[in-house]
């Protein structure tokens, strides 16, 4: 597969190194508008061809696909362009910045016939895909209870660097430039990590975002400090279900995790993410009676970046699609509006949050594995949390 890399901030030296790593995967190209960023980048992956416009590498055209790591507000323009030439596309998320886009860009992309997946990092992590396939399986029985949280602590620690001095970190924190606070920065990571391991569509939202005081006159020099720290949401799934869902940059002692409770009539799991270490425990049968929660081993799964390879190899469509990812995008939109009204809002028509569970078939479970010690999982990606390069700065 002949592969274009769209994008060469920091993001994309992260993909690149995964997909250079694959057989029968070669990077023939990059595109960038900075010419010093463009040619480091290239430089460092041997990278011949490389274009200051898209157009230039399009009329170009000697490649199958394109992974799009450009910043969020250029997803749409750019992915649009990619596939009008036919080209399979693996973009960043969010797909868009808000739904109309990014359902433009899902009907564009099936029109088309092409290859369409963003790269939601957190379906890399095993346990997330096992707790799913327990759920899908019957193990914990009907779900009556989701709770799901990312906590970031970036504001009230140095751990990367400092916020009140940083532009990377302060655009973040400024609607005016571009930010949609940590709803629009992490919400569809915790929204998919929510849906997808309970395997079930969200249908009610009601939504509560938040920007604390930081600064005096809430400004730093040319950032206004107005986008959302924190965000709970009360939702309803079409399950019957109901769940809670929240994140904040304010989460002392947290500096980067998620964690996923999933309750059922048989059954409980928890699953916890951090960039070191993941883990999935479970209370099943007797250990119902005296609260007893286990450790549970899983096997590896296929990163994104292998599934998306697969999908242009063997042209079946992979899951996540740029479709599922406008359906979070709907939920995420709505959680503003919701904010705005103060009133639950009803997603119609259904969102299909469970579409093409295709990472694993999880009917024939074996009895499952109980360790008495979790070992620490490493994923093969330490910064699964993208940082974008400072805003305005195109990639």
């Amino acid at each position: 597969m002949r592969l274009i890399v769209v994008g060469t901030g920091a993001m994309a030296t992260s993909q690149a190194n995964h997909f250079k790593a694959m057989d029968g995967v070669e990077i023939v190209a990059a595109v960038d508008t900075d010419p010093v960023r463009l040619a480091e980048f290239s430089d460092h992956f041997g990278i011949e061809k490389r274009f200051l416009s898209l157009d230039e590498a399009i009329a170009w055209g000697e490649f199958d696909a394109a992974t799009n790591v450009t910043p969020d507000r250029m997803h749409h323009a750019t992915s649009l362009a990619l596939i009008a030439a036919g080209k399979h596309v693996f973009c960043e998320k969010p797909l868009a910045e808000n739904h109309a886009d990014a359902l433009e860009m899902a009907h564009a992309a099936e029109a088309a016939g092409v290859i369409n997946m963003v790269n939601l990092t957190y379906r890399n992590v095993p346990q997330l895909q096992y707790a799913r396939g327990m759920v899908l399986a019957g193990q914990l029985g009907t779900i009556r209870h989701v709770e799901a949280s990312y906590l970031q602590s970036w504001l009230v620690s140095r751990a990367w660097g400092d916020w009140r001095s940083e532009s990377r970190w302060l655009w973040r924190l400024s609607t005016s430039h571009g930010s949609n606070g940590v709803l629009g920065d992490v919400g569809i990571h915790i929204l998919d990590f929510a849906a997808y391991g309970a395997a079930t569509d969200i249908d009610h939202v009601f939504s509560r975002l938040k920007a604390f005081d930081k600064a005096p006159g809430g400004q730093i020099g040319e950032y206004k400090l107005d986008a959302n720290d924190s965000f709970t949401m009360s939702v309803g799934f079409a399950n019957g279900a109901l769940g809670v869902i929240h994140a904040s940059r304010w989460a002392t002692g947290h500096l980067n995790e998620l964690k996923l409770r999933i309750y059922g009539e048989l059954g409980s799991i928890e699953v916890t993410h951090r960039p070191t270490d993941s883990e999935l425990r479970g209370c099943l049968g007797e250990d119902i009676e005296t609260a007893t929660w286990r450790n549970i081993d899983v096997p590896a799964v296929p990163t994104n970046y292998e599934r998306f390879v697969k999908a242009v190899i063997t042209g079946q469509q992979p899951d996540p699609s740029f479709r599922y990812a406008a359906d979070l995008q709907k939920v995420i939109d709505l959680a503003i509006v919701s904010e705005k009204e103060r009133r639950e809002l009803t997603l119609l028509p259904p969102v299909e949050i469970v579409s093409m569970p295709e990472i694993q078939v999880f009917a024939d479970l074996e009895p499952l594995p109980v360790a008495t010690e979790m070992p620490a999982l490493r994923l093969m990606d330490d910064t699964l949390w993208q940082e974008p390069e400072p805003r305005p700065a195109a990639d």
